[in-house]
């Protein structure tokens, strides 16, 4: 398969290997991106789980709770940024987001097909088109979740003016200002850290094998002199440094480096009297996983590899 200088820098953009690396493991591996991930991390060239952390495309992330108990979070994307800081828009996004604590479509398709909350004449797809021709841009509602706690709550954070939304729930006996306070820290946290669990109980077997795998042959590669006992001890010391990393109660916490995520909500628990169990969390970054047009930098990435 031909290697063009479009997939080096996709594969660039999504390990953050240099370019000459990342045209090596797409030569090795027939142009297959997902195994040029996996033979790039194998040796040492690509960081965990960083192919699903492409930030392109624009738009604006909402959240929305009612009475601490439902919740959404919208994406609405949009081609520039420009657009992006239209009040227009954000009044748009803002009533998408209202849409979606409405609904109760669980799929983007049946989300697209309900009444406007706006204009019950229209569906949500056809006011998305109306707005498309206002704006003279291309937009798209993305996605959308939505919470509904039944013995607890659920709290929200925006970062960045709509570059990060996050929810968060949880449950409690106690919902009061100390309570819904350090919900908020936590989701404070999942948007600074980005983790991808709850707790290391969610984590699969099989997740926790492969990542094995990955860490056996970086170790392999370091410390090729190492007895294998010895390698496998090292790798189940990185793959607890990972679960760590990758889990949101096993972190540090940001605001307390001497305390894990988990130990801080037991102290306000305690505090408050109550239990806290974090239930789960929602993360959208804008452009996640999206890609502008580069073309401009791909001929440069031609012109360094002589393509």
């Amino acid at each position: 398969m031909a290697i063009t200088a479009a997939m080096v820098k996709d594969l660039r953009d999504m390990t953050g290997a240099g370019m000459m690396d990342c045209k090596k493991a797409l030569n090795e591996t027939n142009g297959d991106m997902d195994e040029a991930v996996e033979y790039l991390r194998k040796n040492g060239q690509a960081k965990a789980e960083k192919k699903a952390g492409r930030i392109a495309a624009e738009g604006l992330v909402r959240v929305v709770v009612k009475e601490d108990k439902v919740a959404a979070v919208v994406e609405v994307n949009s081609e520039t940024d420009f657009v992006a800081k239209n009040e227009d828009f954000q009044s748009y996004v803002d009533a998408v987001a209202q849409q979606a604590v409405a609904s109760q479509s669980t799929d983007m398709e049946a989300f697209m097909n309900e009444a406007w909350n706006l204009d019950a004449a229209k569906t949500v797809k056809e006011a998305l088109t109306e707005k498309v021709a206002i704006i003279g841009e291309n937009l798209s509602i993305r996605r959308f979740e939505k919470i509904v706690a039944e013995n607890g709550c659920v709290v929200s954070y925006l970062h960045g003016g709509g570059r990060i939304g996050v929810l968060v729930e949880a449950e409690t006996a106690v919902v009061n200002d100390a309570v819904k306070e350090a919900l908020v820290n936590v989701a404070m946290q999942v948007a600074a850290l980005s983790p991808k669990y709850v707790s290391q109980a969610e984590v699969s077997e099989e997740y926790k094998e492969h990542e094995k795998e990955i860490l056996l042959a970086q170790a392999k590669l370091e410390n090729p002199e190492k007895p294998e006992n010895i390698i496998e001890k090292m790798i189940i010391g990185r793959l607890n440094k990972e679960l760590k990393e990758v889990c949101l109660l096993s972190q540090i916490y940001v605001k307390d480096g001497d305390l894990t995520v988990e130990k801080y909500l037991e102290n306000v628990a305690k505090a408050e009297g109550t239990t806290l169990t974090v239930k789960r969390f929602i993360r959208f970054e804008t452009g996640e996983g999206l890609e502008k047009k580069e073309e401009n930098f791909a001929e440069e990435v031609a012109k360094q590899m002589g393509m």
